[in-house]
This record gives structure tokens, C-alpha cells and sequence, in this order.
């Protein structure tokens, strides 16, 4: 039976395809469609040579489909669950993407459906961003991250420190050393607190704040996750290198590695694209939407602090380029970021033997988490592996063993220690099960 013209709308190797296949495939149609009757039971009628052919092509790789569909399925059971309103997964290699996918929604109330490219408010994956700025400057020679942070913001010479609090009293000494940025990068500053007086406080002003409070410890004794320390960073590039950090981090880092769609402030068709956040409901459970608490104001108003800690949105392709430029050396698309020590320096323990991070077997890089042994929600890692979550759950990893990138998008509040949330175990898992293929930019 011969093959009906494909139509004009078919691109000619397509036609051509399809011919070449009604070749190959007639004889064994031809006996196919001669199968005794006894047997109609299970062939109860005859099939058509296209979809002959497009069952024993699609046969083979059915095994792999379904692998392939893991990472989703997986996001798919929390969407039922009710845990999230949706999520965006992608799984790279350092040449390209090999998953991407999109599942849920992005907006409950109105129905809206969750798209790979929406944005989400990655909070503390901003960190790593930050950081990387700092080794730029150190890599042209206008920096050290063992320089005492005085040395650049003279407001924190002669720190005091917290040796006693009691109800009505507090006992301050002097520090055994002054803190440097390198205490900085690794959490292990001990600076505190302090509430930004303004939506569009500077960080010159909040680095004053925070070089008036005493310090919580011995610099470099012990490990505290430090929001102050990494806004403490970003006002260093800006003295340091004369433009503001979301300018440098702009020209910098975000225009070489061409993420168009990673910001401080959303333009009005970007804030479009953001999925919500969500919280449970505490007596139903069920999701709430609730804000960006990090973020006063509008997403739009442009006035609003850059926050180096936590501060930007963006996509899961964007993110990818990040750790794919790591993964790759310091390199992305023939340009070099960073040389390939400064990446190894970044993302090996800088944390010695102290008890760091959100889960156990962890250690601290600069500016990165690093995997030492993995284990629980780790699992899924090599050991060596380097990333960074955010507030609201999302989740960023390269692997340098096996050479992936995992990146899971979600906005959900509420998880307590995101880090340590059974979604993010599992996308990791199912993402380290995803059969190698060729790789898409």
C-alpha cells in the first residue's frame, strides 16, 4: 500500500523520510496484515504503514522517555500533593541543556500555567553571584580575600565583640584579629543584623550599620549564616571597583553569560512572568499566595536596594549559565570569566573542619556551599559537588564529577529548612537518573 504525499506543508527531508521508511517497512507490513485470523484477537485490524513505522521507531525509546519524564513526574506528585503551585526543572551538561521542563502553575487564582521561562525570586542564589564578583576583583589585582575588610570600608576599623550578654548587660572586647573578606565569603564573619532604615537604603549605608553592631564571635571561630556579610561584599565591589554592584554584576557577569532575564528590578513584562508564592495554609493546608518578605515595595520601582544576599530574580536557563561557565573552568561560549583556580578556590572547603551549612555533610567555598560527604537530600550529588539554595526553596548545583548542572525552580514559603525539603531530595535524585543526551543551548 503506497505511501499519500506528506503535503506541501512537510519539509522535503521529512517526505523523503517518510518514503525511505514505507520502503524499509513494506515487507514486514505486508506478512504484518497477512497474519492468519485465528489471530485477530490480538491484531483485530490491519494498521497503516506511517504508524507501522512510527511504533517500531518509537518502541526502542519508550524506555528512555520514560526516564527522561522522571524529574517531572516526580515535580508532578508534589503539584497534586498540594506542597507547591508548580516548578521548573532543567538538567545541563557544559555544553548545553538536556531537561527542561515546566509543570503546574504559576498563578492559582488565575489558572496560569507554569512556563520554563518564567521568573522566580531566587533569593540566596544571589550569593554565589556575589561572590564571584569579589574573585574578579581579585583576579585584577584590586582585591585579596584575605584583605582585612577595614582596608576597604574604614567604618570597620576597631570592631567590638559580644564576649557576654546577660538581661540588663552586655560585655564587649576586642576581637583577637580584624574580620576579612574571606571571613565574609564563608559565613564565618560573625556580623550582625541590621534592619535597613529604607526600601532604598545603600549599601554604604547598611555596611555603616553593620560595622556598629559588635561582632558575635571570634572572626573565623564558628559558622553562622551571615546575610549582612555578603552585603558587606557587594558595597566592597562598589568602593573598589567605582560603579554600583548591580551595574558591575550587570556588565560584569550577566552581560558575558547573556542572562537577559536575570534582574534586581523586573520590568513591568518581566513581572508578568513571576510566579507566585506560596505558603500553607495552617489550619487547611492548602496554598496561600504570600510575598517576597526580602523585597519591600514594588518588584519594578528601580530606587529599591540591590540586595547582594538576596536580591535577584531570574530563570532556570539564566542560572544554568552560571554553573556551566564553573563547570566549564571559568569559560562560557569561548569566554573567560574566571581562570580556572580562581574557580577551583571558589568551590572547595574554605570552611577547615567547622560545622557548616543547613544539612549535614556540608562545607562552605567561597560564596558556594560544597558538598564533603553526601548523604540525605545530598545523595544525589558527587562529593566535590557546589551550589547554593534560596528562601523560598529553590535549589542550584553543579556536579563536577559527573559534569551536570541541577537546577529546581519552586516559590514555596514555609518549608522551614528549605535546604533540607523532601522536594529538593527528590529532584536531585530523579535528575541524577536522566539518561546522558545530547545537549541543546
Amino acid at each position: 500500500m503506497p505511501v499519500k504525499s506528506a503535503g506541501k506543508g512537510c519539509p522535503g527531508n521529512l517526505r523523503f523520510s517518510i518514503r525511505v521508511l514505507s520502503l524499509i517497512l513494506r515487507p514486514a507490513l505486508s506478512i504484518f496484515n497477512r497474519w492468519p485470523k485465528r489471530y485477530a484477537f490480538v491484531f483485530p485490524m490491519k494498521i497503516p504503514p506511517f504508524l507501522f513505522g512510527f511504533l517500531v521507531l518509537t518502541l526502542p525509546l519508550s524506555s528512555v522517555s520514560l526516564r527522561a519524564d522522571l524529574v517531572s513526574s516526580k515535580m508532578e506528585e508534589f503539584v497534586a500533593k498540594g506542597v507547591v503551585s508548580g516548578a521548573v526543572t532543567l538538567v545541563a551538561n557544559k555544553s548545553g541543556i538536556e531537561h527542561w521542563e515546566a509543570v503546574g502553575k504559576s498563578d492559582l487564582s488565575s489558572g496560569r500555567e507554569m512556563e520554563k521561562t518564567d521568573l522566580f525570586w531566587i533569593a540566596s542564589m544571589t550569593k554565589p553571584m556575589t561572590a564571584i564578583c569579589v574573585l574578579m576583583l581579585q583576579e585584577r589585582g584590586l582585591l585579596s580575600v584575605d584583605d582585612p575588610v577595614e582596608k576597604h570600608l574604614p567604618e570597620f576599623k576597631g570592631q567590638w565583640m559580644l564576649e557576654q550578654k546577660e538581661k540588663d548587660r552586655l560585655t564587649l572586647v576586642r576581637p583577637k584579629r580584624a574580620i576579612t573578606l574571606r571571613d565574609l565569603l564563608t559565613h564565618t564573619a560573625g556580623l550582625s543584623e541590621v534592619k535597613p532604615p529604607r526600601p532604598d537604603s545603600t549599601l554604604g549605608e547598611l555596611a555603616m550599620g553593620y560595622a556598629r553592631e559588635p561582632l558575635q564571635f571570634e572572626p573565623g571561630s564558628k559558622w553562622s549564616y551571615s546575610n549582612p556579610g555578603i552585603n558587606t561584599l557587594g558595597r566592597i565591589v562598589e568602593v573598589v571597583s567605582g560603579e554600583t554592584f548591580a551595574a558591575f554584576i550587570q556588565h560584569n557577569l550577566f552581560n558575558p553569560l547573556e542572562m537577559r532575564n536575570t534582574t534586581f528590578w523586573p520590568t513591568k513584562a518581566q513581572a508578568k512572568r513571576i510566579a507566585k508564592s506560596y505558603n500553607a495554609n495552617k489550619e487547611t493546608g492548602k496554598l496561600e499566595e504570600t510575598s517576597v518578605y526580602f523585597i519591600p515595595g514594588s518588584l519594578t520601582e528601580r530606587q529599591r536596594t540591590a540586595f547582594p544576599a538576596g536580591g535577584l530574580f531570574s530563570t532556570a536557563g539564566d542560572v544554568a549559565r552560571v554553573y556551566r561557565m564553573m563547570l566549564n573552568g571559568g569559560v562560557f561560549k569561548a569566554k573567560r570569566l574566571l581562570q580556572p583556580e580562581t574557580v577551583e578556590l571558589m568551590t572547595s572547603t574554605q570552611s577547615g573542619e567547622i560545622k557548616t551549612g543547613f544539612v549535614e555533610g556540608m562545607s562552605w567555598g567561597l560564596g558556594f556551599q560544597v558538598v564533603r560527604e553526601p548523604q540525605g537530600v545530598t545523595a544525589g550529588l558527587s562529593s566535590g559537588s557546589f551550589g547554593h539554595g534560596g528562601a523560598y526553596a529553590t535549589q542550584s548545583w553543579g556536579d563536577p564529577k559527573t559534569g551536570r548542572v541541577y537546577i529546581m525552580l519552586i516559590q514555596r514559603a514555609g518549608l522551614g529548612n528549605s535546604d533540607a525539603a523532601e522536594i529538593r531530595g527528590e529532584f536531585q535524585t530523579a535528575a541524577a537518573q536522566l539518561p546522558a543526551k545530547v545537549a541543546r543551548e
